[in-house]
């Protein structure tokens, strides 16, 4: 594992920021005192189920948040695409959800959404196609004609899948076809046959070989998709622009979090079993991405770049506008 390799001087530069706009007027107490007056204080954040929502559990689970006079409620979600009503009507404040998804969402003008925090990066063995253990597809070419379940058809799954099958001959519009399944039911549909593979994210891959012998065919964070960032926080323009102290507090106490993340993984595979149906045993053994500590505009660019090479994007997309950066203090 790679926890350690991003870096600590990257972290300390993002908790001073992070703790500097907190500090924006007499109203606003800065770190730790969260009941400004106009602060909104009670929050409703959509999480996708995974190893990507460690960091938020991590902060309820050490008080991260009440450090931050901060109340948080959260809710499982399939895809941003899903919640989006109660995002845009300002019932759900933050949301997680697969860059892919969020910059499709932006592309179509449904919603505006800014980046605020960033929360996984792919790594080998954690992001893969997962066939039956009896399966007669062999290699990636033998994919043509088959079912291909994915959490979102235009999602993560297919934006890291497609540059593989086009390396392998396949074209991913023709060749294949995509079937939303509902992470729950990833293991499930796989073992019933209802689907021939299952792009699936650790710990569901670990689960799936130790439950039902399945095999990764591919790697899906190899070769042109090595190191792809995987889901970042996002929050409407509006939200943003209504909520900075909250917005602050909210960032200063995933910071913690994810800097506990980045260098504990006995600390996420702890956390792991307590909103997933992963078995602890499983949690402890699973490979993980990793968990950066800072909100990068060049690496979230490498997505919007692949998602116009894969067709997912019409035009190319400047994504530094959508990264939010508080305003300065003077």
């Amino acid at each position: 594992m790679r926890f350690g390799a991003l870096g600590r001087t990257a972290l300390v530069g993002l908790v001073a920021t992070l703790v500097a706009t907190g500090c924006s007027g007499s109203g606003d107490k800065g770190e730790g005192s969260g009941a400004a007056a106009g602060m909104k204080t009670e929050l409703l954040i959509g999480q996708y189920p995974g190893a990507d929502s460690a960091p938020l559990f991590i902060a309820i689970e050490r008080g991260f948040f009440k450090e931050e006079g901060l109340s948080v409620k959260q809710e499982p979600i399939q895809a941003p695409q899903a919640v989006l009503p109660k995002l845009s009507n300002g019932a759900m404040d933050i949301v997680l959800g697969s860059y892919a998804t969020i910059l499709t969402i932006q592309e179509q003008g449904t919603e505006k959404f800014k980046y605020i925090a960033d929360s996984y990066q792919g790594a080998a063995g954690a992001f893969g196609i997962m066939v039956k253990k009896d399966s007669p597809i062999k290699d990636v070419a033998g994919l043509k004609g088959k079912k291909i379940g994915v959490n979102a058809l235009a999602g993560l799954g297919t934006l890291t899948m497609n540059p593989h099958l086009k390396i392998a001959g396949l074209d991913p519009n023709k060749d294949v076809e995509y079937t939303v399944v509902e992470t729950p039911n990833w293991l499930s549909s796989l073992d019933k046959g209802d689907v021939d593979a299952v792009w699936m994210t650790d710990p569901y891959v670990s689960q799936a070989k130790k439950e039902l012998g399945a095999t990764m065919l591919l790697d899906t964070m190899s070769g042109p998709t090595d190191g792809l960032p995987i889901t970042g926080w996002a929050a409407t323009e509006k939200w943003v622009a209504d909520n900075p102290k909250t917005l602050a507090a909210f960032q200063r106490a995933m910071a913690k979090a994810q800097n506990v993340a980045a260098t504990d993984r006995s600390a996420v595979a702890k956390v792991i079993p307590t909103y997933t149906k992963i078995p602890a045993e499983t949690a402890a053994t699973m490979n993980l991405g990793n968990y950066p500590t800072s909100l990068n505009a060049q690496r979230v660019q490498r997505v919007a770049d692949l998602m116009l090479d894969s067709g997912m994007l019409k035009q190319k997309m400047d994504v530094a506008p959508m990264i939010y950066t508080a305003p300065s203090q003077g």
